[in-house]
This record gives structure tokens, sequence and C-alpha cells, in this order.
């Protein structure tokens, strides 16, 4: 089981360490770029290859996309009742309650996790919930124009293109198919390199609130996670995929969107500075747990 388990994390780790590194050695990285190409053509890629390649039941899709859409509700009224009570504008805490790194971290995590059991389609179909959701409340607390940006984000035609592959079992040419499989490959290796190189230039304060919002998070949506799979009878596959995915770090891009807000954005990168510490401790046990589960 070690080995199973450190084939998952060593990625991830690698990865994650050569950004971190990269930067830390004075070494330019254009992050901007890289997240454009990463957000533009890799993810809408990657979707399209992932979701037309392996065999996924479209209303398992749906129900997984039903079950994440729940799950955000819930952690959106504890976000706003955690607001009240702490007395913090709900525009700085919601985000981080509500969106974890299941691009950056995620996906990779549940690629080496589930590449061999057909479960990494569910895991993209949290991803693209998360996403649309986060840039639609990003979008809404710090642009002027959040209709207009959504709408301009590849991403969401890629999902409409999936899903229309899935449902009426087309097969794409061989020469697109190859095409959007070679543009794939660079998407999870970028997101983890650019997740190092972000975790290398914040700079966070106050860890200690920072690393308690991050204990407490895990509990509260891994609990969610599993009460929800169990209340809309997922299957036990899908249950883990749920957990896993809600219980990853809190989003590098929450961090950024309260930085362009101007809302707090030393209290939110200490969240996501903490959540990640955390992360690389009690990842390896959770999949460990669902690997012996297996």
């Amino acid at each position: 089981m070690f080995a199973q388990l450190l084939a998952v994390m060593a990625p991830v780790f690698a990865g994650a360490g050569v950004g971190f590194f990269w930067v830390r050695l004075g070494q330019p990285y254009p992050t901007g770029f890289i997240t454009k190409l990463v957000l533009n053509v890799g993810t809408p890629c990657l979707i399209i290859s992932s979701l037309s390649s392996t065999p996924v039941d479209v209303n398992a899709f749906t129900q997984m996309a039903g079950a994440t859409l729940l799950m955000l509700a819930a952690l959106g009224v504890i976000a706003l009742i955690l607001s009240k009570a702490l007395k913090l504008e709900w525009q700085v805490i919601l985000p981080p309650t509500l969106f974890s790194n299941t691009g950056n971290m995620g996906l990779p995590v549940m690629m080496y996790a589930f590449k061999d059991t057909g479960g990494f389609p569910l895991a993209i179909a949290i991803f693209v919930v998360v996403s649309l959701a986060q840039f639609i409340v990003g979008g809404f607390t710090s642009s002027t124009h959040p209709i207009r940006s959504l709408l301009k984000m590849p991403t969401i035609y890629a999902i409409l293109i999936a899903i229309g592959l899935m449902a009426f079992d087309i097969t794409l040419p061989l020469w697109l198919k190859n095409s959007i499989d070679l543009l794939s490959g660079f998407t999870i290796p970028m997101m983890l390199i650019t997740l190092g190189v972000s975790l290398a230039s914040i700079r966070a304060r106050n860890l200690k609130a920072g690393f308690a919002f991050a204990a407490a998070r895990v509990v509260v949506a891994g609990s969610l996670a599993f009460g929800i799979g169990h209340l809309l009878g997922l299957p036990e596959l899908a249950r883990q995929i749920l957990i896993a995915m809600m219980c990853m770090p809190v989003a590098v891009y929450n961090y950024l969107f309260a930085q362009k807000a101007g809302r707090s954005p030393e209290f939110v990168a200490s969240l996501v500075l903490c959540s990640t510490i955390l992360s690389f401790i009690y990842l390896p046990l959770l999949l460990s747990l669902f690997m012996h589960a297996g």
C-alpha cells in the first residue's frame, strides 16, 4: 500500500517542488502567461480528452455534478454563518470556504489515484462545477463585468462539447483526438508547477488562524461530502472522489481574487498556505484509507 500511495503523491510533490524551488532560486516564471495558457487551452483540451476517451455514464457525471452543487450550497451557508460569527466580510470568508484546489492539486491527485478505476471523469465533473462557481463568485466579488468574463471562458464551451460527445456517443476524428490529447498533456504538469510557484510567492501572516481554519474546513467538508454521498446513493468510488476533492486545500485563485479586489489578501493567503501544508499530511492518510477500503 505504501508503494501505491507513494506513486500517487510523489508526482504531486515533484511537480510542485519544481515550481517552488525554481522561484526560490531566483529564476523567472511567467505565471500570468502560463495561467492563461492552462485555463484557455490546456484545461478545455483536458476536459474534452478525458470525457470523450474514457467510458463514463452521463447519469453518473450529472449525479456527481449535482452532489458538488449541494456541497457548495451547504458550505456557502456555513460560510455566511461564520462571517457573522467572526464579524468578517462575507466576500472574504465565502470563497476560501467554498472552493478547494480541485485543479492544480485535485486533478493530478485524482488522476494518479483513480486512473485505473475509471473515476477520473467523475473528478473532472467536480472540477468543472467548482471552477464555474469559483469564477462566477470571484467575478462578482472582484470584477465589474462578471457575465462578460464568464462568457469568454473556453472551459464553458469545452464542457458543453464534452457533454454533447458523451450524450450522443460521438467519436472524434483521429487527427482531432490526437491533437487534443497532445495539448491536454501539458495541463497537469503545468498546474503542479504553477502551484509550487504560487506557494513560493505567497507571503502569509497569522498562520495560527490559517491552520485552525484549514483543519476545521477539512473536517466539515469531509463530513458533508460523506453525508451527501450517502444521501444521494453515490457508489463507493464516487463517494471517495467527492470526499477527496472537497478536502483539497484552499484554492490559490481565492488569493488572486482577494488581491484583485483588495479584500484581506494577506488573510486569504494564510488560508491557502496553511491548508496546502496540512494537505501534505492528511491527504496521504485519506488516500491510504480509500486504498485499504478498495
